[in-house]
């Protein structure tokens, strides 16, 4: 799904795979096969020769994260010029429906996205970012079975395949209700800061990711933002860190995002990391 991404953005673009110098895959970890590096299998299968690569990991704020370290690496060293940042997303398959404390991961999607930054473009500019991580939530969630700490075994190879759930479940509401919207808006604030002191009413278009219905439309009130500057997701569902990249193409598509409009790209994982762009 990421080269199908890569391939179509190039095609959008017009932009000749050769040009193309670092490749950030923000895949996931479940793919094809384990301890490959899905950034080289891109390269390979769009021609981008002359390109070399990465795998981002960093759960539903991948994406955010690459555009980050993108930008880094563009104003950082001088033969950087142009950054793919592409990858696929299929964490469904680990979701275990009759687990009722999974609820929030019903709407898993499968997708794959791709987005291309270059150095001196005059236009589409990328601003300013701020992260937060809450390491206290590292171990709250994740695929239980699998890994050292649990191997597969003969007995539990089939529920280890449906085992991403909440480790702690407890802990992690009680966390997220604790801090998880101040971390968001701190991240907003802190972005629109660094961006030439920006506010909230600067925002023409929040690209979110996709969560319950009642929260979206509790932030967008929070940030004084209409429905119309965002796009809920629900005929897509969660594709993970993709959301951002989905919602941005959903809206030039509908022309909610125009020249020379501020987006707003707000993300967070489990991990758990909150973070704005």
């Amino acid at each position: 799904m990421g080269v199908r991404a890569a391939q179509d953005a190039l095609q959008r673009t017009r932009l000749d795979p050769k040009e193309i110098d670092v490749i950030l895959c923000i895949g996931e970890e479940w793919k094809e096969y384990p301890l490959t590096t899905s950034a080289l299998y891109i390269q390979e299968k769009i021609g981008a020769v002359n390109a070399w690569g990465i795998d981002v990991a960093n759960r539903c704020c991948t994406c955010c994260t690459a555009i980050k370290m993108a930008k880094d690496m563009l104003l950082a060293d001088d033969e950087i010029r142009t950054v793919l940042i592409a990858g696929g997303y299929r964490n469904g398959d680990f979701v275990d429906y009759s687990d009722k404390s999974m609820s929030m991961m019903y709407n898993l999607a499968a997708g794959g996205a791709a987005i291309l930054l270059q150095k001196d473009l005059g236009r589409n500019v990328v601003l300013g970012s701020h992260f937060i991580g809450d390491g206290s939530m590292a171990r709250d969630a994740g695929v239980e079975i699998g890994g050292i700490a649990n191997l597969f075994t003969a007995s539990n190879i089939e529920e280890g395949y449906k085992s991403l759930r909440l480790m702690n479940a407890e802990h992690m509401k009680e966390r997220l209700n604790e801090v998880s919207l101040k971390n968001w808006y701190q991240c907003i604030d802190e972005s629109l800061r660094k961006s030439g002191n920006l506010t909230r009413g600067d925002i023409d278009y929040l690209a979110i990711l996709h969560f319950k219905r009642s929260q979206h439309f509790a932030m967008l009130n929070e940030l004084g933002l209409s429905p119309e500057q965002t796009i809920y997701l629900e005929n897509y569902g969660h594709v993970g860190q993709l959301d951002q990249i989905l919602s941005l193409a959903l809206g030039l598509q509908e022309g909610k995002v125009r020249d020379g409009s501020l987006v707003c790209m707000i993300a967070a994982g489990i991990g758990y990391d909150h973070t704005y762009q």
